[in-house]
């Protein structure tokens, strides 16, 4: 639509009056759209089901209020008659010319949770910097990937990261082998496969409602940043890496590293935990030789059971902040 409506250079160029950005729903626009079709009102819930579909409409008008989670699961992505189980390819394909190169940078985005610069991309995938440049941006036009600024260093560009719930989902689980079991999703449900996917997917939501969480931290209004940060280790020097995936940075010089934790139940801060949080807290501080205050914040899905022991925890935040647009 882009290429050939938006941007045409021939007869249709300058004859469009309106566009309209249709962006996937939040999670409290979710949380409406499901109470709407009669689901109970449960955010954990509501949480996992935004973890497969991303609150892409149409993926939500599927899911059936009468099934659990995981019946719902497998009846979409793991039954061989599913409307989930193809829809990976149908979808690329019917949106993009040369579907097989967006869909190298998509599986190439899957397979580094953290994200690559636009030249790690073009060197792991050999790709020159003309096509690269039309995939990237038409990904990212339509919501698949999104670019991240580097905190401190504006010179490196962004990172990009897939942000497509669907896809994410598709190559950890679908692409597998486990989609030889029709009911997979319920026969695992304990398994670290998915606890470990759960919890990187809950980064990535906090991620995407970015928003939700500074008016949660009553900087709404304030002019600030957002930005990923990461530092690789030195062999050489001995000296550790590092990474923050969400650093907001504020107008009245307080910056915030967020610690994103998935739990079933109130989380507990561990000794260990605390000292590679205060580890990673001085390296960033090391690094970015920032003179302005920094803050540990934490957003787990029921909150700390223990934030009052810790001198690390600066601020908290819970599932039910990310709920309030």
């Amino acid at each position: 639509m882009v290429d050939n409506l938006i941007e045409n250079q021939g007869g249709l160029h300058n004859r469009i009056t309106e566009s309209i950005y249709l962006s996937p729903f939040t999670l409290g626009e979710t949380e409406e759209y499901l109470s709407r079709k009669k689901f109970p009102k449960d955010r954990y819930q509501t949480l996992q089901f935004y973890m497969l579909t991303g609150g892409v409409p149409y993926y939500l008008s599927l899911l059936e209020s009468r099934e659990s989670v995981a019946q719902n699961i497998d009846r979409l992505c793991f039954d061989p008659k599913g409307k989930l189980r193809m829809e990976f390819d149908e979808l690329y394909n019917a949106l993009f010319t040369n579907a097989q190169s967006y869909i190298a940078v998509v599986k190439l985005l899957s397979e580094h949770k953290s994200g690559l610069t636009r030249k790690e991309i073009a060197e792991k995938l050999k790709m020159s910097g003309g096509s690269m440049s039309g995939i990237l941006k038409n990904l990212e036009r339509s919501d698949f990937i999104a670019k991240r600024s580097q905190f401190g260093n504006k010179k490196r560009g962004g990172i990009y990261r897939l942000v497509d719930f669907y896809s994410l989902f598709y190559y950890r689980f679908i692409e597998s082998d486990a989609a030889l079991d029709k009911n997979w999703w319920s026969h695992n449900m304990s398994s670290q496969s998915i606890i470990s996917w759960m919890g990187l997917t809950f980064e990535l939501i906090c991620l995407e409602h970015h928003q939700q969480i500074k008016n949660a931290l009553g900087i709404g209004g304030m002019a600030t940043s957002v930005s990923t940060w990461r530092h690789n280790a030195d062999k050489e020097s001995g000296k550790q890496g590092g990474q923050v995936d969400m650093v907001i940075e504020r107008a009245d010089r307080i910056i915030h590293l967020f610690e994103i934790k998935f739990s079933t139940k109130k989380y507990t801060i561990t000794k260990d935990y605390e000292k590679k949080v205060r580890e990673r807290l001085w390296l960033f501080q090391e690094v970015t030789k920032t003179t302005k205050a920094v803050v540990q914040t934490f957003i787990t899905t029921y909150g700390l059971s223990n934030p009052t022991s810790w001198s690390i925890v600066h601020g908290e935040l819970t599932m039910d902040d990310l709920f309030n647009d």
